[in-house]
């Protein structure tokens, strides 16, 4: 990859990506310099053309962008870069700088956090000890918690009802493991069911 910085006063734009649950997060520049360190580091470094220096992303709030992915465009003057962010992106305090919010984040995040803990066998895992007793299991296990959600719901307990509506969406993110259906793929569905 050879960014063309002969472009643009040898700044280029660097579009932020959320790595997992692809929500574009925000614009910065990079320079020759910034685009190295990056590289090097591993962490989402700028030109701040405000301050005309180097800039990493959250070196004062610690909200750094972890690099999974760079990516260029096909005129070799722009960039995608893929993050983990670790916490909000915009000084307002919100994820993105363009005030999108999405209620999947988080989802997406825990669905990436599942298949990590199985993927890579990890023994004290209560996900991996579940995703190894096998569909059957689980599926039971969902079951239970749909009964138990529905239990609270008759209730007037909001915080236990809460808890129960967690417990369900956890356990049908592992059963989704399990089929190797992914929750993009039952967004999709739904999706096509608005039409």
């Amino acid at each position: 990859m050879k960014p063309d910085f002969s472009k643009g006063n040898s700044l280029l734009p660097a579009i932020i990506q959320d790595a997992e649950t692809m929500q574009v997060l925000m614009l910065g520049y990079m320079n020759k310099e910034a685009f190295a360190v990056t590289q090097t580091a591993g962490f989402v470094t700028f030109f701040s053309r405000q301050k005309q220096r180097l800039w990493v992303k959250g070196e004062t709030s610690g909200n750094k962008l972890r690099v999974v992915e760079i990516l260029q465009d096909c005129d070799s003057d722009s960039l995608l870069i893929k993050v983990i962010p670790y916490g909000p992106v915009c000084h307002t305090g919100q994820a993105t700088c363009f005030e999108e919010q999405t209620a999947k984040g988080y989802l997406y995040r825990l669905q990436s956090r599942i298949n990590q803990r199985i993927n890579s066998n990890t023994e004290a895992s209560y996900t991996n000890t579940l995703y190894k007793k096998g569909t059957n299991k689980i599926a039971q296990k969902l079951g239970e918690e749909a009964v138990e959600l529905v239990i609270e719901a008759k209730d007037n307990n909001v915080e236990l009802f809460k808890n129960e509506a967690a417990d369900l969406l956890f356990h049908f993110l592992i059963l989704l493991k399990t089929k190797e259906v992914s929750l993009e793929e039952v967004e999709a569905v739904l999706k096509q069911r608005e039409k």
